[in-house]
């Protein structure tokens, strides 16, 4: 099998992990219905995927693992049942995101149904990850282009947190998309550390103008095992979707 047939078949395979299935697990988390990716293998990574890895707790925080069972590590993904459009999107995290193993990656994004678009369009992501690379800094904003055929934006920064929380957010308009991060968990800018304005000259080719669902996941580089061979848990106390 040629490489170009192999990756189509990755990502397909990707695509129909994601999509909603009557025979899906969903969760209540902060106003919301989300679905958790069912058990089995596909992208990013690709990876092994596991809905018993994400629950609720009594307090109704979202708890994400990567967990070893049998020798396979084990990831964990959920997206809202609803599409959600402009505003701004906000997550209270619980976790040491800024001493994250250098294969694991969390994302705060959202991500476009086949319908919007394919892979590598459309999404605003937020995530915490060093792509494999000890040295590299461990905050990522990204915002993707309508079409494969231009190309991300993207700003890169340093993490160093006071604490276990910390607050996360973009603001997606039609024109624009401003992305801020703050130590502990507010609704304003105490405490900012990160931040980035992005303000393209063609927008509607460079910030999608399609609502899409949200994502939440905790995943391995190219589904390499933590280096530290340690599993790893995270919490999302809350998310805010505030309309603009």
């Amino acid at each position: 099998m040629n490489t170009k047939k192999l990756l189509t078949i990755v990502a397909l395979v990707g695509l129909m992990a994601l999509s909603p299935s009557i025979h899906a697990k969903t969760i209540s988390f902060s106003g919301y219905t989300w679905i958790v990716r069912p058990n089995g293998t596909g992208g990013p990574g690709p990876n092994n995927w596991d809905e018993n890895s994400v629950w609720v707790d009594a307090n109704g925080y979202l708890h994400l693992t990567i967990t070893k069972r049998n020798g396979k590590w084990y990831c964990s993904e959920v997206y809202t049942q609803d599409r959600l459009g402009f505003s701004e999107y906000q997550f209270w995290v619980t976790g040491r995101v800024d001493l994250l193993d250098r294969n694991v990656v969390l994302g705060l994004f959202n991500y476009p149904t086949p319908d919007v678009g394919p892979d590598a369009t459309h999404e605003i992501d937020i995530a915490f990850a060093k792509w494999g690379s000890a040295s590299a800094p461990i905050g990522n904003y990204t915002v993707w282009p309508t079409s494969t055929s231009l190309n991300r934006a993207g700003r890169t920064f340093p993490v160093r947190l006071h604490g276990d929380a910390s607050t996360h957010r973009f603001t997606w308009l039609p024109t624009s998309v401003f992305f801020q991060s703050q130590h502990g968990h507010y609704d304003d800018s105490t405490l900012e550390f990160a931040n980035w304005l992005y303000q393209p000259a063609n927008p509607t080719n460079y910030i999608s103008q399609q609502a899409m669902p949200v994502h939440i996941n905790l995943w391995c580089f190219q589904g390499r095992a933590p280096s530290n061979r340690q599993q790893v848990e995270l919490i999302i106390r809350a998310f805010k979707f505030t309309p603009r």
